[in-house]
């Protein structure tokens, strides 16, 4: 894994921290690789619980694609007529994405700067967002006449809603840290200082939680939006059948009988 991205399994959480804080975290293939692999190893490794998606330095947590890499690309594709350029979003966005939305247990981004284009797809993907108040978002997209990726049409619309999604997408331009939490798309707003803190206290929180009640609540949630109640209805009664045989469901209601804080085991 190219140290364009930090991995780090610790008590049940995974961190990975985009690192090229020179570049504002852009995305270069080889940046995109390696959180391709990251985000994979964390969704297929049972030893991790909860995951922490964050980023080095205090200026961005990610502005999406290396767009001076880009050029060069293109210019390729022009020269050689490969069209390969694009294909970014089959072979490196789409797998990221999935991995962070339908892995079977939590993710935290904890967004310490500004979110563009991709950045923004990323976190919007991830369960839970603890934003820097110095932090921002833009959708950037049709600033560099390009479409929505990422995910990014199909997670605005639901964090904001259709038509503030539309304007966003239309006319980007930068969310502030505050707007950002009136809109929904950041959960915990916090002072910059104590981002890294705050966002790993919550990932650790959800890491010794019940894993696999986590996962169920994100594939209910996931399933919800796009079914009708009664399809719902029956998925919710498939998914709290499979959490109450957990392990987890009987320590937590043992510790409940005997006013105990429960210890959760992650299966």
């Amino acid at each position: 894994m190219a140290d364009t991205v930090l991995y780090e399994v610790s008590d049940g959480l995974a961190t990975i921290t985009l690192n090229r804080p020179e570049a504002m975290n852009a995305l270069n293939i080889a940046t995109k690789v390696a959180l391709r692999e990251a985000v994979s190893s964390a969704a297929g490794d049972d030893a991790v619980r909860a995951v922490l998606l964050t980023a080095a330095g205090d200026r961005a947590f990610c502005v999406g694609q290396d767009l001076k890499e880009h050029i060069g690309l293109l210019t390729q594709d022009r020269e050689t007529g490969s069209g390969q350029t694009m294909s970014t979003v089959k072979e490196h966005y789409n797998p990221i994405v999935r991995a962070i939305a339908g892995m079977p247990k939590p993710v935290v981004a904890g967004v310490n700067g500004v979110a563009a284009g991709a950045g923004f797809g990323f976190a919007l993907a991830a369960d839970y967002r603890v934003v820097a108040d110095t932090a921002a978002f833009n959708t950037s997209f049709a600033g560099v006449a390009l479409t929505a990726d990422s995910g990014i049409s199909w997670t605005l619309p639901r964090v904001v809603g259709p038509g503030r999604a539309a304007d966003l997408l239309l006319f980007p331009r930068s969310i502030k840290a505050q707007e950002a939490y009136d809109l929904g798309v950041a959960n915990r707003l916090v002072p910059a200082a104590e981002l890294r803190a705050e966002a790993e206290k919550v990932a650790r929180a959800l890491a010794e939680g019940p894993t696999v009640a986590y996962g169920a609540i994100k594939e209910a949630v996931a399933y919800g939006l796009s079914h009708s109640l009664s399809e719902t209805l029956d998925k919710e009664d498939e998914l709290q059948t499979r959490a109450g045989s957990s392990e987890d469901h009987a320590i937590a209601v043992q510790a409940f009988v005997n006013k105990e804080k429960p210890k959760y085991l992650g299966r």
